[in-house]
């Protein structure tokens, strides 16, 4: 690898030991074994850096929220899709060292961050149209701005959402099996009028 690889894999291993505001540039140096100049060079800043490793982190989670193809399995659109889509995503939070809790870090600090924070606003747009396809079926590039500023986002707006909770509280967090549940409800209560 280049310095610019190494500089991404030492931010991310930062990143889920210390979070975003105690990771330096000399940690993430330490970790990749490049020399300080290298960020500027590569990426700018050391925000920029970690920016683009939290991105990183959760693009490698998309794999997760299909789970082991058994997502795949349920009608695109359905709320069996939806269940075991969210039931998946469920399942990242649980996991030791979920790096969601980074998330909630950014929320915190983002006025003390705005180079991070505007990164990773634009990356979130990014999010949401990836959900649309595994959660409705499709191709990724095939969803449109206007699905992917709605629907997209109404998924990501979901997803910060249980993000928060499960970060604040574990226990009482919602399950997938609620969360379609609290689905059901609002399609029965649109569809009676």
């Amino acid at each position: 690898m280049g310095h610019r690889e190494d500089l991404l894999e030492g931010a991310k291993r930062c990143l889920l030991e210390k979070g975003f505001a105690r990771t330096t540039a000399r940690d993430i140096v330490k970790a990749s074994g490049t020399n300080l100049a290298s960020i500027g060079y590569h990426y700018g800043s050391k925000d920029a850096l970690l920016a683009q490793a939290y991105v990183s982190l959760v693009e490698g989670m998309g794999d997760a929220f299909e789970g082991d193809g058994a997502a795949t399995s349920a009608e695109p659109g359905s709320l069996e899709r939806f269940q075991e889509v969210w039931s998946n995503v469920i399942g990242t939070m649980r996991a030791p060292g979920s790096i969601w809790r980074l998330s909630m870090e950014i929320v915190v600090m983002g006025d003390h961050m705005p180079e991070l924070r505007d990164h990773l606003a634009r990356a979130q747009r990014e999010a949401g149209r990836g959900f649309v396809p595994m959660l409705m079926g499709g191709r990724e590039e095939d969803v449109s701005d206007e699905t992917t500023d709605t629907l997209g986002m109404f998924y990501v707006t979901l997803m910060t959402g249980l993000i928060a909770q499960w970060s604040f509280d574990p226990k009482t967090a919602p399950t997938a099996e609620q969360l379609t549940e609290g689905l059901r409800q609002v399609i029965a209560g649109a569809t009676k009028r």
